[in-house]
């Protein structure tokens, strides 16, 4: 039983389905044109037939006028003339080859213009051509010829269901060269499958595909993803590193003195609350660089709502200071930048301008075919020399505020990750301005795809 079982979510199943109904539905429509048109085509073929025998007919009539009397004798007309039914009307007089069709046909004669008739009769079908025509010597007359048209029809349904039988080889045969089709159409997506057991199992690292170009993106976005992956990864284990390095050195010095005898009096417990404060920047710099989600993280932010929830917090936080947020009204305005990621960058720019500045701080934000943020404050600013250097791991150029350098450090790694930038400036109302410049979604996709 199981290996007649379908899986009818298959795709080619569903492949073979439709394109298995698509050529029935032809032939079956091809099939039943060709039974309407062989059927016109025949009945017209005999109307030109019987039209042609009419004309011939009326000629000799014409030539023969004056033997009409023969004629009018219906076993003469059928011996020499006829190889038809039927029915001639002259000066009144009606003469016929088969006397018993005769009162079928009589009202036929009554029209004044030439044309093709079909007409039943008791199961008989006849194809009938009517003529009205004028003799020389002023005689009218109407002549009516027929032909059974019930054999030819008989012959016609045998070809036909011919024709039906070819029909169904022929769909056998689509129905096969569509199976072969669809498999070998689905054949890149087999190998896809194959590589991703192998990269699944540590004997692969990338796909690599000659893919149709419908899966040129599927491929690109799966390498994109494990490059991502990789990065996420090589950041944890840096942060690991870097925890490492840094905390050994502090914590071994805090160590010795909390197990010495020594007493510790408040310059020694200064120096160990510092040493623990550095620590614990350190290890919150270090998390907040490994949470980083990055562009692939499949994640939209609403711009201006986040933006202004961060407003209001640094506004509490700092109730000394003004912030303004200004530009993109549009409330449902979003971007592809994973929502911790925005608010990590934002608020590392309001957090620092919160602090240095005297009563103002103004964030701008604007949505095109990039994202950009200009916050500014009007602070004391930081000297032209010293612009270049914002952003360095462990910078602090003035000591008087507190924090550890940090921030700007983890800024610039945030956005380089979103392949964006951040410059610093002066800003015109004398403190810092810090411009942040990410590409949406769609300008990413399309470097990608020009790289590529």
């Amino acid at each position: 039983m199981s290996l007649l079982r379908v899986d009818r979510r298959s795709l080619r199943f569903r492949l073979s389905l439709w394109l298995g109904g698509v050529a029935l539905i032809a032939v079956a429509i091809t099939w039943l044109l060709h039974g309407i048109l062989l059927r016109d085509l025949a009945r017209d073929f005999l109307g030109d037939r019987l039209r042609q025998e009419a004309h011939y007919t009326l000629q000799r009539l014409r030539q023969e006028q004056s033997q009409v009397k023969p004629w009018l004798d219906s076993a003469s007309l059928t011996s020499q003339m006829f190889h038809h039914l039927y029915v001639l009307r002259l000066d009144g007089t009606v003469s016929t080859s088969h006397p018993g069709w005769l009162t079928n046909l009589s009202p036929y004669l009554e029209g004044e213009d030439d044309t093709l008739l079909e007409v039943q009769w008791q199961g008989r079908h006849l194809l009938l051509y009517r003529e009205v025509f004028t003799l020389e010597d002023g005689a009218a007359g109407t002549l009516l010829i027929g032909e059974d048209f019930a054999e030819v029809e008989a012959g016609l349904a045998t070809l036909h269901w011919w024709v039906g039988g070819i029909a169904g080889l022929v769909l056998l045969l689509l129905i096969t060269l569509n199976l072969v089709a669809v498999n070998a159409g689905l054949s890149p997506l087999v190998r896809l499958q194959r590589q991703l057991d192998e990269l699944r199992a540590g004997y692969r690292e990338r796909l690599q595909l000659d893919t149709p170009s419908e899966l040129d993106g599927l491929v690109g976005q799966l390498n994109r993803f494990m490059d991502e992956q990789d990065k996420r990864l090589k950041r944890s284990r840096d942060a690991v590193a870097n925890l490492s390095h840094a905390l050994k050195t502090p914590l071994a010095a805090v160590t010795q003195v909390l197990r010495g005898s020594r007493p510790i009096d408040g310059d020694r417990r200064l120096k160990l609350l510092t040493r623990l404060e550095d620590m614990q920047a350190q290890l919150d710099a270090e998390l907040r660089r490994s949470r980083i989600a990055g562009p692939y993280a499949g994640q939209l932010t609403r711009v201006r709502k986040e933006a202004e929830q961060l407003i209001e917090m640094f506004a509490t936080l700092h109730p000394d200071k003004r912030f303004h947020l200004d530009g993109l009204q549009d409330g449902r305005a979003t971007v592809s930048v994973e929502r911790q990621d925005f608010t990590e960058m934002l608020g590392i720019v309001l957090d620092n301008a919160g602090k240095w500045a005297q009563r103002d701080v103004h964030c701008r934000l604007s949505v095109t075919t990039t994202l950009t943020l200009v916050i500014e404050d009007d602070g004391p600013g930081v000297a032209r020399a010293d612009l270049a250097q914002l952003g360095r791991r462990g910078l602090r150029l003035d000591e008087g505020r507190p924090g550890h350098g940090l921030g700007l450090s983890i800024l610039r790694q945030l956005v380089e990750q979103y392949e964006g930038r951040v410059t610093f400036a002066a800003a015109v109302a004398g403190g810092l301005a810090v411009t942040i410049v990410l590409p949406t979604a769609t300008a990413r996709v399309n470097s990608s795809s020009d790289s590529g």
